[in-house]
């Protein structure tokens, strides 16, 4: 790499490219004699490296804007051509809707304008440009205001940029900068308060009205900058490097940036109504999503030392890195523990990363990134970071009760792969009071869940070793046992014809017969006698047996033997047998019932209605508060119908794409050929209409071969549509079924809608102390406030000491109504185009559950207002 590239890179960082300084002012002087030397002959090159590493290094912003500041002092043609891609690049990135984009070229323009290479006006221009947008789009005349969350985006990118530039624009344009935030506020005025009770953490009591008090993202920014405002403009977290060269910059000349166009939002639907005013709010929030959701999870007296800017600053520090270093973990860890800023934020640091690995509905990045990151920043913090990371897992576990069941299960996930990349070393004994609480207690099912995801990641000797500190939770461990089969010749159990049975496809299988041999024996020899059903099970349990020695083996046996299954079990019903008999089979190890079914659905021998079915079956119906094993299993049934539809729709895309380029290859053939075939050529002596033959066959088989492969690709393309509109059918029955059972279900098990109005008013039903454990037992001391941030007594529900009041069906009803929230929150694009089904009969039907529509509605961003 060039030196003047690595120096770009590490300008700021303690790297051996600057040797032993880490002034900035030194760095800034080093970097740009580099670039003086090389810009004459690298100058193509300068440009978009430079740019490259603005918006990909955004928390060196102002290092960057001092540098081109410098620049601009011997080079303003250079520059210029900067300030002119910068433009290109900003209406290019309100055009597609880059979010990120727009965000971080909008701050390097307010450092450009505080190195003086931009006009303020110029900046001003640009912010007032943006304010009038969001202010027509939110107008219930002019505008529509379904779009709000853009509108919101906008200010916020205004808002944002006043700590990297806000002191500078208060003295060069101190009028036009009360301008913009009296519109600001203007626009704060007419805005509707953002209530996001569907993408909430917790489950808090009077969640609504909570919401309604509290201040949303935007309110929250806007009062974090006024009180910016009222302190002079000071950000201890922003650098300001251009100071230490104010008196060379100020010889500068400064840039006009030129106008900027926002795009116009969608219009109105012509027929407005609840529905469609909501699917497009919800294409809007999903365009333009709000950038962090704040998880609270500290005590405010680890942040007493924060400023309010500054931890917004230092959020916007620790979400770029986040962003720009996703694919290098190890970079990540380094630059997030290397922030410019001169204050510790450790518990900053791990809230927001938790937040992000908790955001609903998604978070921005796969959970292993997180994992990866956090796991990297206690090897390279590893006096500081693990205890506040255990700090951060205490106060969650204290909350579970409350927490998101989607959120609750990423922090299973987390949790169990984070142990195990310590090994598997946690106080267990703090958290042994699990055990006296009842077995549908959420800490209990947390800590249950935790251990059987740790025996996946290990062995279950292994994990009954690292809990021999509060060796009473061996109780929670999975079953140590291997598969149960029924004919198993091992044991000395009495044996009888289907034993027999069993062990003559033993031979078979083994003596590798083809599937047809087998189907030729079940047909004439066993289910004539036996019947279909006691067929079914030895057939299943038999495979299953065989293959039960690795997923290899069970990988095997389905693709060698699924003509076997699919002819034993020919409808939903007999699949829904064969999924009991999967279970029955696995019930030791839910990591194999899940991997098998799943299998079992990709090879299309279980369709995703026999999954719910099953699913909603007494024998699962009883466990769903209690173990993950159902929900599991409908997450994978689910995710994997999404995932098809979504190939098809980028295989439909890629066709579309081919079919232009394929229509181009035809008329560019064509052309040739006709060109040839106009064209005078002498043949022995005499003019003659045409090129040379042998030419002038080969372009006719180049067009012919054109032609071909345009009819190919959209024969291809009309196959790949009619099943993506096939699935989508079957993707529309799928949730209907999937929410009439649910439905069903939970309006046997709700009390009275007049009784039950909220969560809190179900947790407040019929509470007892039969279930809480004694509590004269001494709890273990835990203090939040010490090194490791351990709370000293635990409180649960709001209740006395380790208790858990509320009673099974109560808790039954709160996890499935979880459930309900985070299959409809997840896969919400694919539920709003069957929404006016599913309310015509589900949702709003007569014994629809208002507990249950409220579920529905907020996952999927609906306001009850709409029914």
């Amino acid at each position: 790499m060039s030196s003047w590239k690595s120096l770009l890179l590490r300008i700021g960082d303690k790297s051996p490219e600057y040797g032993t300084s880490s002034d900035f002012k030194d760095h800034i002087e080093t970097c740009f004699g580099a670039i003086r030397r090389d810009l004459d002959h690298y100058g193509d090159e300068v440009l978009p490296f430079l740019l490259q590493c603005v918006e990909q290094l955004p928390h060196k912003t102002p290092l960057y804007g001092t540098l081109i500041g410098l620049i601009n002092l011997e080079n303003e043609d250079f520059v210029k051509k900067i300030v002119d891609q910068t433009h290109k690049s900003f209406q290019d990135a309100l055009n597609t809707g880059n979010c990120h984009r727009i965000r971080i070229l909008l701050r390097f323009l307010t450092t450009l304008m505080s190195s003086k290479v931009l006009l303020s006006t110029s900046l001003v221009v640009v912010f007032e440009t943006l304010l009038s947008s969001a202010a027509t789009t939110v107008d219930e005349e002019k505008g529509n205001p379904a779009w709000q969350a853009r509108a919101d985006f906008y200010i916020s990118c205004i808002l944002s940029c006043f700590p990297w530039g806000g002191a500078e624009l208060v003295e060069q344009v101190p009028e036009e900068l009360e301008r913009v935030m009296v519109g600001v506020e203007a626009y704060l005025s007419i805005r509707r308060h953002t209530v996001d009770t569907g993408l909430s953490f917790f489950e808090d009591a009077g969640e609504v009205e909570k919401t309604l008090n509290e201040k949303d993202f935007l309110e929250d920014l806007w009062g974090r900058i006024q009180a910016l405002s009222s302190d002079g403009w000071k950000v201890d977290s922003v650098p300001r490097p251009h100071l230490l060269f104010e008196a060379q910059l100020v010889a500068g000349k400064s840039h006009e940036f030129g106008s900027i166009s926002c795009p116009e939002q969608p219009g109105s639907p012509s027929t407005p109504s609840g529905i469609t005013y909501g699917k497009q709010k919800y294409d809007a929030e999903l365009s333009y999503p709000q950038r962090i959701r704040r998880l609270n999870i500290f005590p405010s007296s680890k942040f007493e030392d924060l400023q309010p800017i500054d931890r917004f600053v230092v959020e916007e520090y620790l979400l770029d890195v986040l962003l720009f270093f996703n694919g290098c973990r190890k970079e990540c860890a380094s630059f997030m523990v290397g922030l410019p800023v001169p204050f510790r934020y450790e518990y900053l640091m791990a809230e927001t990363i938790f937040s992000q690995l908790l955001m609903l509905p998604q978070p921005p990045f796969k959970p292993i990134y997180y994992t990866l990151v956090i796991i990297d920043l206690c090897k390279a913090l590893p006096g500081a970071f693990p205890a506040v990371v255990a700090g951060a897992v205490r106060a969650l576990f204290e909350k579970i009760a409350d927490l998101d069941m989607e959120c609750r299960i990423r922090l299973i996930l987390w949790f169990s792969h984070h142990l195990s990349n310590f090994q598997f070393i946690w106080p267990w004994e703090e958290w042994a009071y699990v055990l006296e609480l009842p077995k549908w207690a959420p800490q209990r099912v947390f800590v249950k869940e935790v251990l059987d995801r740790e025996v996946r990641l290990s062995y279950w000797d292994k994990i009954k070793q690292s809990i021999e500190n509060a060796p009473g939770l061996e109780e929670l461990l999975p079953p140590k046992g291997g598969p149960n089969f029924k004919f198993s010749t091992e044991d000395d159990g009495e044996k009888n014809e289907q034993h027999a049975l069993s062990a003559e496809l033993y031979n078979m299988v083994k003596g590798r017969a083809a599937a047809r041999e087998v189907i030729s024996w079940l047909d004439e020899t066993v289910i004539p006698k036996h019947g279909f059903d006691v067929s079914l099970v030895v057939i299943v349990q038999t495979l299953l047996d065989i293959g039960s020695k690795s997923f290899t083996h069970l990988i095997t046996v389905l693709e060698r033997y699924g003509q076997v299954i699919s002819r034993i079990c020919p409808d939903q019903d007999k699949q829904v047998l064969l999924i009991s008999e999967v279970s029955s089979y696995w019930k030791n190890n839910t990591q194999m019932t899940a991997i098998a079914i799943d299998r079992m659905m990709g090879y299309r021998l279980i369709s995703n209605l026999a999954i719910i079915r099953w699913i909603f079956s007494p024998e699962n119906i009883e466990q769903y508060h209690t173990s993950d094993r159902p929900w599991e299993i409908l997450r994978n049934a689910l995710c994997k119908t999404y995932n098809r539809i979504s190939d098809l729709r980028k295989e439909i895309s890629s066709l579309k794409k081919d079919i232009v380029a394929a229509e181009e290859a035809v008329v560019k053939t064509q052309d040739e050929l006709n060109a040839a075939e106009s064209k005078l050529a002498l043949v022995d002596g005499e003019p003659v209409m045409g090129e040379n033959p042998v030419r002038l066959k080969r372009l006719k088989s180049y067009a012919e071969k054109a032609k071909e492969q345009e009819e190919s690709i959209r024969d291809s393309l009309e196959a790949k549509e009619a099943l993506l509109a096939r699935a989508l059918e079957e993707n529309e029955t799928l949730f209907l079924s999937l929410y009439k059972s649910f439905s069903s279900i939970l309006t046997e098990r709700l009390p009275a809608a007049s009784s039950v109005q909220t969560l809190q008013d179900l947790k407040s039903i019929n509470p007892t102390d039969t279930n809480a454990m004694d509590l004269e037992e001494e709890p273990a001391a835990m203090d939040m406030d010490n090194e490791d941030s351990r709370p000293e007594k635990s409180q649960v529900n709001g209740g006395t000491e380790h208790a858990y009041t509320v009673g099974e069906n109560e808790q039954w009803c709160l996890t499935t109504l979880g459930y309900v929230k985070a299959f409809s929150r997840q896969y919400a694009s694919e539920i709003w185009p069957h929404i006016e089904k599913l309310d015509a009969e589900v949702l709003l039907a007569e014994d629809a559950h208002p507990l249950f529509r409220k579920a529905v509605y907020c996952s999927l961003r609906r306001s009850m207002d709409s029914i």
